[in-house]
């Protein structure tokens, strides 16, 4: 057995052992494990059929991590280890963020930008876009209510590795953070007449039903995004972007000018 055949095995062996593990999140394509890097996660292994590939995209797409991708990336047959294949060819595995701490940041009475609720969602998907708009605005967090995993792979892959890049958990009605909590409801007041406050909880319906009853309950002011009528709905990603780009958004001013945004 040649050494290089002996090192794909024993990664291929090291994937397989810690790939069931609850503490660590799959981080699938290359895009994930960029930003997962970029926002400091703690990736254990990333695999690859061509290393050198990676190392390439890195260096193209992604040069403030080209070293980590370079020393972390490793030679295995993806498609031994995974049900599907990302384009980019490589996957890695990261710690998943402490939850107490996650919740700490959410539970803080100085909050400077808001949280996104997600009452009950179905789509893995959307869900994933959602953390992808919630990371590029500079929210707080993103919480779901309901049995979906907002740390699912497939919501992790559809948020390309963003979830490193704020917070994201799943509550129940009655460990909601605190804060204002304005829910988005075709009855609410229009949200152009509003200013959102930067502790603002922004809750929003599943993409059938809508916010459910006791949610409705608990909020402070019912909010309506601009519809023409005979239009629906818009999509739950959509819906989230329009109100966070009322609420303001990142300041240039608290962002470093060298930290990467794409």
């Amino acid at each position: 057995m040649s050494e290089q055949h002996g090192d794909v095995e024993a990664t291929e062996r090291q994937w397989r052992e810690a790939a069931g593990r609850e503490d660590l999140v799959l981080l699938d394509g290359f895009h994930a494990l960029k930003h997962a890097l970029r926002f400091g996660a703690d990736v254990r292994l990333a695999v690859a059929e061509e290393p050198e590939a990676v190392r390439g995209l890195a260096r193209e797409l992604a040069p403030d991590v080209e070293a980590d991708v370079a020393r972390l990336v490793r030679q295995a047959p993806l498609k031994g280890l995974l049900a599907r294949v990302h384009p980019t060819g490589v996957v890695a595995l990261a710690v998943r963020p402490d939850r107490a701490e996650g919740r700490a940041r959410l539970d803080s009475r100085r909050r400077a930008a808001p949280i996104v609720v997600l009452d009950n969602p179905r789509n893995l998907g959307n869900v994933g876009a959602v953390v992808r708009l919630a990371a590029g605005f500079g929210a707080t967090g993103v919480v779901t209510r309901g049995d979906l995993d907002p740390w699912h792979p497939n919501v992790v892959r559809a948020g390309a590795g963003l979830h490193y890049a704020t917070t994201v958990d799943r509550v129940e009605l009655g460990t909601l953070p605190p804060g204002p909590l304005y829910a988005l409801d075709p009855e609410g007041e229009d949200i152009r007449s509003l200013t959102l406050p930067d502790d603002a909880l922004l809750a929003f319906g599943s993409e059938r039903h809508g916010i459910s009853s006791e949610l409705l309950a608990r909020a402070d002011h019912l909010v309506s995004l601009p519809m023409r009528p005979q239009v629906s709905s818009y999509n739950l990603a959509t819906s989230v972007a329009m109100a966070l780009f009322h609420w303001g958004g990142p300041r240039p001013d608290e962002w470093s000018a060298d930290r990467p945004v794409d």
